[in-house]
Formats: C-alpha cells, structure tokens, sequence
C-alpha cells in the first residue's frame, strides 16, 4: 500500500470521524434543550408539537419548490375560501412563513438556490421597485401600504423563488399538474353554485364565497382566476409524448374550467379563454384563413351560449353602451386623469378605487374598479410604470417564442418542458386579451407565467 493511498485513508477516516460526532453532538444538544422546555411548560401538546417540528423543519429544507408553489396556489385560487372547512387552518399563512424558511436556507445557507439573470429580471425588478416607491407618493398611503405589505410583496418575492427553483422536469410537471388542478377544484365549485343557485349576482352569473367577502366573490375575477389553468389543461391535452395520466388530466380539465368560466358571464374571461384555445389551435390549423372565420363564427355563438346578452348589466336589454360598457369608460377617462395628475407614481398601488370620486366624469354614488389590467397599471403607477410594464410584457412574450421554437428543435428535450413553455404563452396572451376588461396588472397570474418562461427559457439555455 502507497504511502499517499494511507495518508488518504487516514485522512478519510478522521474526517468521518469528526462528522459522527458533529453528528452526536447535534442530537445530544437537541435533547437536552427539548428536555428543559419540557420541564418549564410540561404540556402535553408541547410533546406534539416538539415531535412535529424537526420533522417540519426537514419538509422546509427538503422540498422548497413544492412549498413554494403550494403557497402560490393557495394565495391565488384562494382554496382556504372556496372549502371554508379550511380557513380556520391558516394554511397560507403556515406555507407563507415555511416557504420563507426554506428560501432564507438554501440561498443563505446551503447555496442550493443559485440565483442567476436576465433582461427580464431586470424588467420586473424595476417595475417592482416603481411600485415600491409609488407607496411613499399614493394618495392614500395606508391603502397602498396595506396591500403592499399584505400581498404585493409575496407576489414579488416568490416570483423570482419559482424563476429559481424551477428547474427539472419533474419541477415543471409538478407546476403544470398542480395548477390544473387547483383550477379544475375552484371550478367544480363555481358550477355546483351555479346549479345550486348560490352566490349568485344580477342572478345568472355565478361566484365563490361571495358571503365571506372572498376574492372570487366577484364574477369577473373568479373568471380571471379559472381563465389561467385551461391554457395548462389545454397544453396538456394537446401535447403529444406526455403519459397518459397527464393528457388524460387535461382532456378531463378543459370542459370543466370552459363550462365554469361561462357560468360567470365575464365578457373579459370569454375573450382571454377564447384567446388560449384559439391559439393552441392556431398551432395545429393547416388553413389558417378558415380558422379565421370558424373562429369569429364560434366567439359570436359562445356570447350567445355563454347567456351574456341576458345579463342585468351589459345584456342585450339595454340600448346604445349598455351600463357595463359605459362604467367602463368612465373608468377608463379616470385612470387616464389620475395619470396625467401623476404621470411618474400614479396614484399608489389599490388606490384607484378610493381615488375615483375625485377623477370620474361621472358619480353614481359608488366607487367602481378601474376592469382593465392596461388602465389598472396606467392609474396607479403611473405613465413610467405602464412603459416598464409593457416592454416587460414584449420581452416575456419574445422569450416564450424563443423557447419554443428551440424546443421544437430539441428532439430530447421533455415533452413537458414544450407543454409548460406553450402554456405559459398561450396563457400570456390571454392575459393581454383579457387584460382589455380584466383587472390584472398587480394580482398573480402574469408573475406566475413570467416566472415560468423564464425557467423554461434558462433550462433551454443550460442544456441547448
């Protein structure tokens, strides 16, 4: 035996050595401390509670990206509203500070989140900071601080944990799945209430714990919420190579999300999913001037389908601009106002509703939402902030084009990776669409899709 193959060796063993009893000590220290709170608070469920917790603590460093999205998840279908079973739980909150946990860990810590950059980062780091500073200058800082400090900043913040943490397929089939789901569970609901009778407005179009003041209480953005996992149900039907399991899941998923969305009668969430799906379809036509025309011909029947011409507001009862068409105008010239008054901050982040007694040509009584994401983001951070928003918007866009047509040419690639990359524009483009009469421009769906182009375009990057 050499004499470097024995320094080697003993090299080897001391340092095993040293880790054994790292390791002993490690145990021996959390014994002792889990002994001495147990003789100052001897409560039986502090025994609980101390078992649950290393076990806790290992999921929170074990498997951050799940964590992660869970929390996504629940923020945005709200699912601790649509089964109020689960609201006492707190369980957004729990996967909030868990996912925070895991994060602070393994980038400060473990190292195993290695940040990296992009031009689109850069965008929404920018954006973000405009909104950021528009809190100092809104009209009504404490509306703007509360939301900021409630949501705005966990949107922020896990965008660029799922940018990160997205990386292998099993991490995009994770993410593609859970979406899906989550969705086909909101709509399932939507359609019960709709059968049911429940939570019903103008009394035909349908929402979800609109009796605890839940988000999804409003019909336009419960048609928001649902229009964002049928680009994912979608790209799973449709793409070939994917187990049966999961085109099986998307087959099942579109009917499902399709018939809930027209349940809410939201003329913005028909234009967004009819964006998607016309897209996908797009793709595959070989004649693309009879897709045109089926397509205009199967819009004007989905309007009839969808029974919009029947509603209270925006049906075809009223003459001329129907009420909805017309409170949105004015909406609009108010956002416009609001902008010009503040062309560089805007009025501050969820200020455009208490700021629209003060900007509207026109006063009912009541303050009304601004319904559209481009006006949304004009009003309340400014012209600056709609520039930045806009060029973020094209770049995303471009990148999701880049990617799929480099997958396309990747004949190794995960079927996967095209199905979440062709979700994700698809779904972008829907939500400029829908954008026209939907309020999206500070609420998760277009973080969520940005953060996974951006994974899907730094994976064709690493291994083109």
């Amino acid at each position: 035996m050499s004499r470097d193959y024995r320094e080697w060796a003993d090299s080897s063993s001391a340092y095993k050595h040293v880790r054994q009893a790292n390791r002993c000590l490690f145990v021996l220290v959390v014994c002792v401390l889990f002994s001495l709170i147990w003789w100052k608070i001897p409560h039986p469920l502090l025994i609980l509670v101390l078992a649950i917790l290393p076990i806790g603590a290992l999921v929170v460093v074990s498997v951050p990206f799940y964590l992660v999205l869970l929390f996504v998840v629940f923020s945005f279908f709200r699912l601790h509203e649509v089964f109020p079973q689960l609201y006492s739980l707190k369980i957004p909150l729990l996967l909030s500070l868990a996912s925070m946990a895991g994060l602070i860990w393994h980038i400060g810590f473990t190292k195993r989140i290695q940040p990296w950059w992009s031009r689109e980062l850069t965008l929404l780091s920018i954006f973000f900071t405009l909104i950021a500073l528009g809190v100092i200058f809104a009209s009504n800082r404490p509306i703007a601080i509360e939301y900021f400090k409630n949501i705005y900043w966990k949107i922020a913040l896990m965008t660029f944990a799922i940018t990160w943490l997205t990386k292998s397929a099993k991490d995009f089939t994770f993410a593609s799945v859970l979406l899906t789901c989550s969705g086909v569970l909101v709509s399932l609901v939507a359609i019960s209430n709709k059968l049911n009778g429940i939570g019903m407005v103008e009394e035909t179009r349908v929402t979800i714990g609109r009796a605890i003041g839940s988000v999804l209480g409003d019909p336009n953005d419960l048609a928001l919420v649902l229009m964002f996992p049928a680009a994912f149900a979608a790209s799973l039907a449709l793409t070939p190579g994917l187990n049966k399991l999961t085109r099986w899941l998307g087959i099942i998923s579109i009917p499902v999300l399709f018939f809930a969305i027209l349940a809410t009668q939201s003329r913005g969430g028909l234009l967004g999913v009819l964006a998607v799906f016309g897209l996908f379809f797009y793709q595959r036509s070989q004649n693309k001037l009879v897709f045109t025309g089926v397509s205009v011909a199967a819009g004007a029947l989905l309007y009839v389908v969808a029974g919009i011409s029947g509603r209270s507001s925006g049906g075809a009862g009223e003459e001329g601009i129907d009420a909805s068409a017309q409170g949105r105008l004015y909406a609009w010239e108010a956002a416009w106002k609001m902008a010009v008054d503040n062309p560089l901050s805007g009025v501050g982040i969820d200020n455009f509703y208490s700021n629209y007694f003060y900007y509207s040509p026109h006063w009912d009584g009541l303050n009304h939402a601004v319904h559209s994401t481009w006006f949304g983001v004009l009003a309340e951070s400014g012209f600056l902030g709609l520039l930045v928003f806009t060029v973020l918007i094209y770049y995303l866009l471009k990148l999701g084009y880049r990617s799929l047509v480099t997958l396309n040419q990747m004949p190794d690639a995960p079927p996967i990776l095209y199905a979440c990359a062709n979700a994700s524009y698809c779904g972008l483009i829907g939500t400029v669409v829908a954008g026209t009469f939907l309020t999206q421009g500070f609420t998760w769906p277009v973080y969520i899709l940005a953060a996974l182009s951006m994974a899907v375009a730094q994976w064709v990057k690493r291994h083109q």
